[in-house]
């Protein structure tokens, strides 16, 4: 059973996310907030599995909110998912950093909300395709001189280097798992070791560290999957 917490600032989006959840099996909702205090109180009260949490909130901002939640969680830290009006949000980049497990359209329809809700509890990360394409422009557009490669990428491993491209292009631990021909057990303990080694808090997390190092740009292709 999948513990959510949802965070809107609009009643009816609130409610009407939390009557889909609820009536949907494998979740429970365990709360609800209208601000991003009330997010930080109640991720601390409940101890969610999942937040699905409006990114533009009164008060702090739901980035805010979602740093003092990740900041303050024991673990399993719980999966952030920031809920976004426009394809690019001003704000989707920021808390991409911040450690959000994810992004999706507030016009998702109901049914792909609750598959991105169920592979996010599994350790997925999702962006929706919108949202994905907008993000690889803007790391696009990005000068080449503005990155910086960590210094920790040079004690990854040629697997974990490998993992690292394909979590930064998007790909889920399966699809990673039938392109490196291992098991998925094998790619999660590749990818916790790069997780271990970056000191990241959250997969999304990785995937800025491989564009803004300049591991993976876009139209780079690695082992037949174009980022795109």
């Amino acid at each position: 059973m999948t513990r959510l917490l949802i965070v809107d600032d609009q009643v009816l989006i609130r409610a009407g996310l939390a009557a889909l959840a609820t009536a949907a099996p494998g979740f429970e909702v365990v709360g609800q907030a209208a601000t991003g205090e009330e997010a930080v109180h109640l991720a601390g009260a409940t101890c969610p599995d999942v937040i699905l949490m409006d990114i533009r909130l009164p008060g702090i901002s739901g980035i805010t909110a979602l740093e003092c939640i990740l900041a303050w969680a024991s673990e399993p830290k719980p999966k952030v998912v920031m809920l976004t009006v426009f394809d690019l949000d001003e704000y989707v980049y920021a808390a991409l950093k911040a450690g959000a497990s994810g992004f999706l359209l507030k016009d998702t329809p109901p049914e792909r909300l609750l598959a991105a809700l169920a592979l996010i509890a599994e350790g997925e990360m999702l962006f929706a395709p919108a949202v994905t394409r907008r993000l690889i422009q803007t790391f696009a557009h990005q000068p080449t001189t503005a990155r910086e490669q960590p210094p920790a990428l040079s004690d990854l491993t040629d697997r974990e280097t490998d993992v690292l491209l394909l979590v930064g292009q998007g790909l889920t631990n399966e699809q990673i798992a039938r392109s490196l021909v291992v098991t998925i057990a094998t790619v999660k303990t590749h990818l916790n070791r790069v997780m271990s080694k970056l000191g990241l808090a959250s997969r999304a997390q990785a995937v800025v560290i491989a564009y803004e190092s300049g591991l993976i740009s876009p139209g780079h292709t690695c082992h037949g999957y174009p980022v795109s």
